[in-house]
């Protein structure tokens, strides 16, 4: 069989692109999300263009009992998983720190934090039976700056830098590499959810430039998971040319 990706929050953005570029690759694809009618969508275009396997698997990252049913549930033929990227994440509102919404915050922490320790702790036992496997973390440059009424969306990508540090370290002596990539401005669904469906404040944010796209991002993604077996690139940093960092955008 081929080798094997899990990628989660695929249905849209970076997910879907991940899922595009790396079928064309070879790969084949466990593709998780909470919409199911968009990962079958995705899973009948992919596999009718590219000849490759996919298993749909939808669940709610959030949800700990479910991501623990459903990996440790995996058909033998799909458990060889050489490639894990931790994707699903969100923003929502964009806030003074004592005006924002709990739910927000909540929500937030239990997306783009504990879903990814919840689907990595479960999916790691696998790469450890087969002596290898790779993960990437989607990072943010929200993860390397703090900026204004980002709190604790910057705090969950400063949470995933450290963890993706700290599994480096302690998964080293199995062989794992860890690699997080914290993308800048990119125009995907994420602006529009940030801002709950406000269309037209989530078209601002990307007016006067040109941001990364989603493709981009899977550009590099796959160009780091495709590096001979004794090479990892450890943390990335990628930004459109407008963007110095989380705060600097030159505009026209």
């Amino acid at each position: 069989m081929s080798k094997i990706v899990f990628i989660t929050g695929s249905s849209s953005g970076f997910g879907k692109a991940f899922a595009e570029k790396f079928a064309a690759n070879g790969y084949n694809l466990i593709l998780n999300a909470r919409r199911n009618d968009k990962l079958l969508e995705i899973k009948t275009a992919l596999e009718s263009q590219y000849g490759t396997k996919i298993l749909v698997l939808p669940f709610d990252v959030q949800n700990r009992d479910a991501v623990s049913d459903a990996i440790s549930s995996l058909p033998t033929e799909w458990q060889a998983v050489s490639l894990l990227i931790n994707n699903a994440g969100l923003a929502l509102g964009r806030d003074y720190f004592e005006e924002a919404s709990l739910d927000d915050w909540e929500t937030m922490m239990d997306t783009n934090v504990k879903g990814l320790l919840y689907v990595t702790k479960a999916l790691v036992p696998y790469m450890i039976k087969i002596k290898s496997g790779h993960i990437i973390n989607i990072g943010s440059t929200a993860g390397k700056e703090v900026y204004e009424k980002g709190n604790v969306y910057c705090a969950t990508k400063h949470a995933v830098d450290a963890l993706s540090k700290a599994m480096r370290i302690e998964l080293l002596r199995h062989g794992i590499k860890v690699t997080a990539i914290h993308p800048g401005a990119a125009e995907t669904e994420f602006s529009i959810v940030r801002f709950k469906g406000d269309r037209d404040t989530a078209a601002k944010v990307y007016e006067g430039y040109q941001p990364l796209g989603a493709a981009d991002v899977a550009e590099i993604a796959y160009f780091t998971a495709s590096l001979p077996a004794h090479v990892c690139i450890n943390d990335l940093v990628v930004t459109c040319t407008a963007q110095a960092n989380s705060m600097y955008l030159h505009k026209d």
